[in-house]
């Protein structure tokens, strides 16, 4: 079937959720995190995954602000920096994230072919929404879906119905990115079709299904509609 439709994720596809640390590391005064800011970054990334997995399984769903709250001030203990100052400072970079190099360009072709484009993501909405006037890509987008509107993080299949809601198109009309092979594996079974944007070369997760297409960026998505 053909697809009328490209949702992408937006932390790690989209977005460089690594771009907070590496700006703050670069800040005079900031050695300290300058000599761990990559595995700070990691660190942070991972727990936000699993506190968002974690509240998913268990039903105590809070706003993924909280949980990238709660990754940080894991990440930042392990590391040995007791900085609040640094603290609020990582936070506040957080909402103004870079877009990837090649994203503007990619969804201005896919706009161009007559298609509808989306963000679907676990983020706040307010955070996505700081995230997308930052970087300038909203004129490109036609929804952006968190969940905050279904109180369940993905892969929950309620998130990914929320496509299907908005949008009246059936799971073989879209085309889904995410740069997290889980999710990709989770929307695979879902019955969309999948790009799973592996930047860092990993392993196929072994889950319940696998992405359509792997690639290393996101340059060539157009190609693929």
């Amino acid at each position: 079937m053909t697809i009328r439709v490209c949702v992408f994720d937006a932390y790690g596809t989209l977005f460089d959720v690594s771009a907070a640390a590496r700006i703050a590391a670069e800040q005079p005064g900031r050695e300290a995190l300058a000599e761990v800011w990559p595995v700070l970054a990691e660190d942070w990334r991972r727990k936000q995954l699993e506190y968002s997995w974690l509240r998913a399984v268990t039903g105590d769903h809070v706003s993924f602000w909280q949980v990238t709250q709660d990754g940080l001030d894991w990440a930042l203990e392990k590391a040995g920096l007791d900085d609040p100052e640094l603290r609020e400072l990582l936070l506040a970079l957080y909402w103004e994230l870079a877009a990837y190099k090649e994203v503007p360009m990619m969804l201005a072709q896919l706009k161009a072919r007559g298609l509808s484009c989306a963000i679907l993501s676990n983020g706040s909405r307010d955070m996505l929404e700081g995230a997308v006037d930052h970087s300038g890509v909203g004129l490109y987008l036609d929804a952006i879906l968190s969940v905050d509107d279904v109180g369940i993080f993905k892969p929950a299949k309620a998130v990914y119905d929320m496509v299907g809601a908005k949008f009246g198109c059936a799971p073989d009309e879209v085309l889904f990115v995410s740069s997290n092979g889980w999710d990709a594996a989770g929307a695979s079974a879902y019955g969309f079709q999948t790009v799973w944007v592996n930047r860092a070369g990993l392993p196929m997760d072994r889950l319940m299904a696998h992405p359509a297409h792997v690639l290393t960026d996101l340059t060539t998505i157009p190609e693929l509609v």
